[in-house]
């Protein structure tokens, strides 16, 4: 097993530093890239702008349920809801939930390519394919992932506001005190360099899983979920080890 894994890492690198080399023609590279941008990070502002609202209000009702003391101020409220939405579910949640959309987007793709033998055909025709097609990807994906983060703090925090306006559980000022209350900016930074990286992770991984499929659909098909459940379980690794990095004192 430990033997099998290593190979799998071996392989995984060595399409790693196939990948990352120099395009041969740029505008191909750049038409690539514009059109990946969009199918992973365009088509997916939906789902997160959607997903951060709901969860910013769930969190805020679960918080102030929670908390209903004499001796906690309401404020804390939006407090811990900015927190807990900048530090943990913009980046690292949101990212878990984009590794089971875009990263078996790719992995299917790139597994269906491989089957069809449209792959073959490029490496016969002498075209670097790992660098044709999945380095767009991951440019697009990890250069996409900022505004996703970004629209998600965003619409979370205005999740909690729009209970804080419709509901009595708590006052839109008190949750306003406490959306600025001890605001660290540079937590915004950490969010995007962490979830830049996850962003290399999941299309990275997913791309490998899908390019080396080998049998029909089958076979693209547990490469897809292969691929989400490694990410997923990088991604939490990773997760603790930068954030014992950037936030750890």
């Amino acid at each position: 097993m430990l033997i099998k894994a290593l190979e799998k890492f071996g392989r995984y690198v060595i399409l790693i530093l196939r990948t990352l080399t120099v395009p041969e023609r740029w505008s191909v590279f750049f038409r690539q890239t514009l059109k990946e941008a969009y199918k992973l990070g365009v088509d997916s502002l939906w789902i997160v702008i959607f997903i951060s609202t709901f969860i910013g209000a769930v969190l805020t009702i679960q918080v102030a349920l929670n908390i209903q003391s004499p001796l906690i101020p309401d404020s804390t409220v939006g407090y811990i809801t900015r927190e807990v939405i900048l530090l943990e579910f913009s980046s690292t949640i949101m990212c878990l939930i984009l590794a089971g959309k875009v990263g078996s987007n790719i992995a299917s793709e790139l597994g269906t390519m491989r089957v069809t033998e449209q792959i073959d055909a490029l490496e016969i025709m002498g075209v670097n394919s790992a660098n044709y097609l999945i380095f767009p990807k991951i440019v697009a994906f990890m250069a996409f992932i900022p505004v996703l983060v970004i629209f998600s703090m965003f619409f979370g925090i205005m999740g909690g506001y729009f209970i804080a306006f419709a509901t009595d559980m708590i006052t839109v000022t008190k949750y306003e005190y406490g959306i600025r209350y001890w605001f660290e900016s540079s937590y915004i930074g950490y969010s995007i360099v962490k979830s830049m990286v996850f962003a290399f992770i999941i299309s990275s991984i997913a791309s490998f899983f899908g390019y080396y499929v080998k049998g029909g659909a089958l076979e693209v098909g547990k490469a897809s979920t292969d691929s989400v459940v490694m990410s997923s379980v990088l991604i939490l690794t990773f997760d603790l080890v930068i954030t014992q990095l950037m936030l750890a004192k």
